[in-house]
């Protein structure tokens, strides 16, 4: 029994949390460009944190379910409805066999996950499901969703006898993704080893200023625009380690932030790094979207990423205990 895709979105693809080990060899980690999105759509259905999903952009693929299913969509609001009927964002819907889950209209944010209990049937290409455009392997055939494609379900559970002749059926909880206690719009970074060859004039620039994200932002990289920034010399670099979230000045003066399918290396000052605990929140920006930046100490981006991870491990405690009551309820 599978889930058809019965119509394709613009780029949705199989993610799950990364690709690591390989960077020595040029592979970089792909996965979720959201983790924390991702993770938290697993955790609301049962599964691993870790097992793969369905990273979706809008305009978002729409999906024919051949078995009941347990589902859970996080991350952006795409406005998401079943058989025609609006359903949440960040709680557990129970869905029957012969459904269709369509996203109708972007109301926020940039990427949505679906996560389905048992998780999804894929290869492992390096010990990761996550796809990689680039060398077309890994997820569903290395390349994002189509029209017709079918992916197998893992669930052992029988959803059916749940549901009662419903077509779907809203578990009766909602996870929170308000973890963290004082937020901001600001984007945290952490000083890059480059950050010194910025003028002084451009250091407090970068801090201030609002820059705005381009359309020529994707997996790869956020392009911004904003007023250009200046190097105190011109010498060129030798070609560095780079990962997910560093800031990178251009020749022209303007920034880019790589992104969850980033090159390995890179020969451009690197001025900054966002922290991990904000990846998320700049996945969720969209282009013409404004973006500023605060400086953060490694031990306060420690503080915030183990805040981050401690939410999601309340709420998966909580998951569990629910699930396990709700099955045990109706037999």
């Amino acid at each position: 029994m599978n889930l058809r895709i019965i119509k394709s979105g613009v780029l949705d693809t199989i993610q799950d949390l990364g690709r690591y080990g390989w960077q020595h060899l040029g592979i970089n980690p792909a996965g979720a460009m959201d983790r924390f999105s991702a993770q938290l759509a697993n955790i609301l259905v049962g599964n691993d944190p870790g097992q793969p999903v369905i990273e979706l952009h809008f305009p978002a693929a729409s999906f024919f379910f051949e078995r009941p299913a347990l589902i859970a969509i996080t991350g952006a609001d795409f406005c998401a409805a079943l058989n025609g009927e609006d359903i949440p964002v960040n709680q557990p819907v129970l869905v029957n066999k012969y459904s269709v889950l369509q996203f109708q209209r972007l109301n926020k944010g940039a990427r949505a996950y679906l996560a389905i209990e048992g998780g999804l049937e894929m290869n492992q290409w390096l010990n990761s499901y996550s796809t990689h455009l680039k060398a077309a392997a890994g997820g569903y055939s290395g390349r994002s969703l189509q029209t017709d494609d079918e992916i197998r379900l893992s669930s052992s559970l029988n959803w059916g006898p749940y549901l009662h002749g419903k077509e779907f059926c809203l578990l009766p909880w909602q996870a929170s993704t308000d973890w963290e206690k004082q937020p901001g719009v600001e984007i945290n970074i952490l000083l890059g080893k480059e950050w010194a060859r910025l003028t002084e004039a451009s250091q407090k620039q970068l801090l201030q200023q609002t820059f705005t994200l381009t359309p020529q932002s994707d997996r790869m990289g956020y392009r911004l625009q904003g007023e250009p920034l200046q190097l105190e010399s011109k010498e060129e670099m030798i070609s560095t380690a780079v990962n997910f979230g560093t800031l990178q000045l251009l020749p022209n003066g303007q920034l880019t932030i790589l992104m969850a399918d980033h090159q390995t290396t890179g020969g451009y000052p690197r001025v900054g790094h966002v922290i991990s605990a904000h990846h998320s929140k700049l996945a969720q920006v969209r282009p013409g979207e404004p973006v500023r930046f605060s400086l953060m100490d490694h031990q306060q981006a420690e503080e915030l990423f183990i805040q981050q991870q401690k939410h999601l491990q309340q709420i998966r405690n909580a998951c569990q205990l629910k699930l396990e009551h709700f099955i045990h309820a109706l037999h």
